[in-house]
């Protein structure tokens, strides 16, 4: 077994102990460290290989279990991939971490970490394969235990309405993605289901195979079945609710992990095999995309509980993903790629942080919470500030570095005039302004101020040492990476570079 193998599979072997009788929290998180630890090893080996030996991918394995079409349970790293699994690892350290002890979980103590674990595992496996079928596959796992946590163990009077909804939303989301990417297979020869192959059929001698206007047609039914996924807009309803009503460990994996896989199939496959379609439909993806930021965010300003603020502005910021990878050239998409993992962390941490403060309260509404919490957890208050502050994208944050660059992305092929791309950058940098306002008012209203209600808090604790551990990960990975971007970036180039190059 490789190192990427085990890394896919210990969460899948911690579950089956979970389910054998072995603790349940011990267990998931013992898994989720040392799987960190793991990926700390291959990051370390992956830097010491040149730039041609990463870029063809790192550590690659190959089990074939079909010979026509090929089908392979394949795994292989590069910069694009390892930092997505940096960035599940991390998270789900953190969301295990956070998640309450098995005393106060009201129901089936194995299913609510066998859940969180398979998240992950379905994460790291997605991420990590070569082969197609089992890029959807190993997405399509994770998504099981993220209806069975809203629905049993979620907060709200409606969360098991929300789980069907999640469910229905995402199904057909992930029906027409199947579609999609089975006329992408077929169109490429139908002969092998490995990256590598496809990728060689996309860039023969004679150019691509796939015609203009079969480019067009699967590329819109990626951009339609991915954007269900990510909560493109208008697609974008089933989100907000899910993570407002999801458990606390559920919300991070998902919204900070698991939405990145949509993201991360436009990168890898459908930019890159359909360049033809990518340009055809651009407009309209600009057009979507600042529906994201400006509407949604607009929508976000008007929430009156956190939970679901922090719902609507996660879909808000996935428009700036969007946008790097709009923008078609490298930098836009290592912009992109980066600020996948700036988002991942963030909103992580946000709803970390909101799910400690519900443990507190008893609810997170801002009518309720009327101010001056800081006073009674001045750790929680300074905690939510940087968190607040990153997904502003103040300086100093890994949020700040990746949003400069897709801005950058957006005018590095201006020509001589300034054209729809650069009218929708233009527009976008709006956004920055809408979460400001929301981001910082939030703030305000519940931990600045006198306090409102000094008897019906006088029980409220601050953040245990426990408690900070989880969080702390998670703010100290957002400022390493904003101090230094490049740590991910020197991952980033190189791949984004050749990906780009599909194009020309």
């Amino acid at each position: 077994m490789t190192l990427l193998e085990f890394i896919v599979f210990l969460p899948l072997l911690a579950v089956l102990a979970i389910l054998a009788g072995a603790p349940a929290r011990y267990t998931a998180l013992s898994a989720a460290i040392v799987n960190a630890i793991a990926v700390i090893l291959v990051t370390i080996r992956f830097g010491s290989y040149s730039v041609e030996s990463a870029t063809a991918g790192f550590m690659a394995s190959s089990r074939e279990l079909l010979a026509s079409p090929k089908l392979s349970l394949a795994f292989a790293a590069d910069g694009l991939s390892l930092v997505l699994v940096i960035l599940t690892v991390i998270v789900t350290v953190a969301a295990v971490w956070a998640s309450p002890a098995e005393s106060k979980i009201k129901g089936s103590v194995k299913l609510y970490y066998v859940s969180s674990l398979l998240i992950s595992a379905g994460a790291l496996g997605a991420f990590l394969s070569t082969d197609l079928f089992f890029f959807y596959a190993f997405h399509e796992l994770a998504l099981i235990p993220t209806f069975l946590m809203i629905g049993i163990f979620g907060h709200g009077e409606d969360r098991k309405r929300t789980a069907w909804t999640i469910t229905i939303y995402l199904g057909v989301g992930s029906l027409i993605l199947l579609a999609g990417l089975i006329a992408l297979f077929f169109n490429l020869g139908g002969n092998s289901f490995a990256f590598a192959d496809l990728y060689g059929q996309a860039t023969g001698a004679s150019g691509n195979p796939i015609s203009s206007g079969a480019q067009n047609s699967i590329f819109l039914t990626l951009l339609i079945g991915f954007g269900i996924l990510i909560s493109l807009f208008p697609f974008h309803s089933w989100a907000p609710r899910a993570y407002a009503e999801a458990p606390t460990p559920v919300a991070m994996l998902h919204a900070g992990v698991l939405k990145k896989f949509g993201l991360y199939g436009l990168l890898r496959l459908a930019m890159p095999l359909l360049p033809g379609g990518a340009e055809h439909w651009q407009t309209l993806l600009l057009v979507l995309l600042l529906g994201n930021i400006i509407i949604i965010g607009l929508v976000t300003i008007a929430q009156r509980r956190l939970d679901t603020m922090l719902g609507y502005s996660s879909v808000m910021h996935m428009g700036y993903v969007f946008l790097g990878i709009a923008s078609g050239n490298s930098i836009g998409w290592s912009g992109a790629a980066l600020l996948m993992f700036a988002h991942g962390i963030s909103i992580a941490l946000l709803f970390a942080l909101a799910g400690s403060l519900r443990d507190r309260v008893g609810s997170l509404e801002f009518d309720l919470l009327r101010g001056g919490l800081a006073k009674k957890a001045p750790a929680l208050g300074l905690l939510f500030g940087f968190a607040a502050f990153a997904s502003i994208g103040l300086p100093g944050f890994a949020n700040f570095a990746s949003e400069v660059l897709v801005f950058f992305g957006g005018f590095k092929e201006m020509g001589d005039g300034i054209g729809a791309l650069q009218w929708a950058t233009i527009i976008a940098l709006w956004g920055v302004v809408i979460s400001a306002v929301y981001m910082l008012r939030a703030y305000r209203n519940v931990f600045k101020g006198p306090l409102a209600d000094a008897d019906a808090k006088a029980s409220f604790g601050d953040l245990t040492a426990g408690e900070r551990v989880p969080i702390l990960l998670l703010v100290i990975a957002l400022m390493v990476v904003g101090f230094m971007p490049n740590l991910l970036l020197m991952f980033l180039n190189p791949v984004m570079e050749t990906l780009a190059l599909f194009g020309r």
